[in-house]
């Protein structure tokens, strides 16, 4: 049987393996927490991400190696390449953990981003603030995610509180865009440079963290999904990447403007499971092992709705015509991504129902967990 080794055994893992065991891959993964979300469908390697014993382990007989998520060091990546083909490269790796790397790597590429700074100090962010204008946005550099290592400014009154809030850590501060609406594209390259594209998602976020998705995205027009795909193509080629890459856009008027990339399966693809002809997770398998990519059309409108902080009744949930739930196995805690439901409508009026209905469940275990702590 081809082993693929995981580097993390989150739920991302978890998914990837779950796409692998059909084509006849068994994933293997590294991951230093105990009981992840992979263990029941996956061998867990019980180490550190960096840890020389558990890399050569996950390396020993894989037909390659990829990683779940992008806080991994981008060091470890690099020798494992030595042992073992490692997709996508540390390069890749380096850039997505890095905003300044990240950014830098748009404008090399003609990408429109935001105006932005980097800042190192507080009064660099000052000096920032007066160069790109208010509001704004400061986001650590490095190990920001769902919103942790963020704050909004409106004022120059705000530079002292924020620079506290992201610890202190360098940083970069971006003007504050007045975006129609958020989007992401998600690309897949082969080992051949073969690459396909999924078609855009809109995103909606709360807190910073992604609440739900639609895809395709109401309203797309052939000329935006075009402007995704070349942006996507450049970076792709820039960094000879394999894989699945997600790049997260504002889209303001007909300009898209890149948020951020992950150099990984993402959130805003888990609707591609049910919702296109491969998805997003099975193609990073055929990716990274050489395999053909499969089609990304999507068969018919279709939504993901992340269920966060606690789960909801699951035979509700069930109960709605074309439901389909993915429970994580983890505990819960404010904020964590616990699981997500994925629906498909006849048409967007049918999906919009669909998706009610869940809101409406994951309200009603909001209102008892509510009720359950002010009773205790």
């Amino acid at each position: 049987m081809t082993i693929l080794g995981v580097i993390g055994g989150g739920q991302l893992g978890r998914m990837l393996a779950l796409a692998a065991a059909p084509l006849g891959v068994r994933c293997r993964v590294l991951e230093p927490g105990a009981n992840p979300p992979a263990a029941p469908v996956a061998e867990v390697i019980g180490a550190d991400y960096d840890d020389p014993d558990g890399l050569a382990r996950l390396a020993h007989g894989a037909a390659a190696v990829t990683f779940e998520f992008e806080n991994v060091p981008a060091a470890a990546v690099d020798g494992l390449a030595r042992l073992t083909p490692v997709f996508p490269g540390a390069l890749a790796l380096a850039t997505a953990q890095d905003r300044v790397m990240e950014k830098a790597l748009f404008r090399q590429l003609g990408i429109a981003i935001p105006p932005m700074r980097a800042v190192e100090d507080q009064g660099e962010l000052t000096s920032a603030l007066e160069a790109i204008g208010l509001p704004a946005v400061l986001k650590t550099r490095r190990l920001g995610y769902d919103g942790k290592g963020q704050a909004v400014l409106r004022s120059l009154e705000d530079v002292e509180p924020a620079w506290r809030a992201i610890g202190a850590a360098p940083a970069i501060s971006e003007a504050f865009v007045e975006f129609q609406r958020e989007l992401s594209i998600l690309s897949v390259r082969g080992r051949d440079g073969a690459t396909v594209f999924y078609p855009l998602v809109e995103n909606h976020h709360h807190d910073g963290i992604l609440r739900h998705s639609i895809a395709p995205a109401p309203n797309l027009t052939i000329a935006l999904q075009q402007q995704a795909e070349a942006i996507a193509q450049r970076v792709l080629d820039a960094l000879d990447y394999v894989g699945v890459l997600a790049i997260e856009l504002f889209q303001v008027g007909d300009t898209l403007l890149a948020n951020e990339m992950a150099p990984r399966v993402h959130n805003s693809g888990h609707w591609t499971i049910e919702g296109a002809t491969t998805s997003q997770f099975e193609n990073h398998v055929r990716a990274v092992l050489g395999l053909p990519l499969g089609a990304t059309d999507c068969q018919r409108p279709t939504a993901m709705i992340n269920l966060i902080g606690a789960l909801p009744s699951i035979d509700r949930l069930l109960a709605i015509p074309g439901a389909h739930v993915h429970v994580y196995g983890k505990a819960p805690r404010l904020g964590r991504k616990l699981g997500h439901v994925t629906l498909c409508g006849d048409s967007y009026g049918d999906l919009q129902t669909k998706c009610a209905r869940v809101q409406t469940v994951i309200a009603d275990q909001v209102e008892l967990n509510a009720g359950a702590h002010q009773g205790a």
